[in-house]
């Protein structure tokens, strides 16, 4: 078997039902790990915005709820589904509440720290990792870098249009 990435790990869904990243080979993942209590939660609204106009491109956009810093998420799943919904309208797919960091850490955040390094892993929320078509890590964002920010979304755009030639 070739190297791991992404496509080889699963998240659940906030709803409870399995969310395999192999579904979304051959599209760009924009990965976020959440919280509803954080300054930085005003960043779903711009998720959603990307989204919004990324999605027929090829982006998929995923948050992760966690409370793994300064437990910052504490709402139930349904409390944040709703949360999100109805303060947002966020309608990306969110996973179940997930541990970035420590011992139970999720696989995923594993192997992209494995990969990256230290510095480039999660340190607050709202951390972003851009995935690419092929399951590579093709670069991360800081909790600091808005949704909307010209470096993240030249980076998008780049990526969707390397998809789009593929197509062609």
């Amino acid at each position: 078997m070739g190297e791991q990435n992404a496509h080889d790990f699963s998240f659940k869904t906030i709803d409870g039902k399995e969310l395999l990243l192999s579904q979304f080979k051959g599209k760009l993942i924009l990965l976020v790990n959440t919280a509803s209590e954080c300054g930085f939660t005003s960043q779903y609204f711009f998720l959603q915005v990307l989204w919004n106009k990324y999605k027929d491109k090829g982006l998929v956009v995923i948050g992760a709820p966690s409370n793994d810093f300064a437990n910052q998420e504490p709402k139930t799943e349904s409390e944040i589904a709703k949360f999100c919904i109805d303060k947002y309208g966020v309608d990306f797919q969110l996973t179940s509440k997930v541990h970035i960091k420590g011992p139970d850490a999720h696989p995923f955040y594993v192997w992209a720290k494995s990969q990256l390094g230290f510095l480039t892993s999660p340190k607050w929320n709202f951390h972003k990792y851009l995935i690419g078509p092929d399951g590579n890590l093709v670069d991360w964002y800081s909790p600091i870098t808005e949704p909307m920010e010209e470096s993240l979304v030249k980076t998008i755009e780049a990526e969707l249009e390397k998809i789009a030639s593929t197509k062609n």
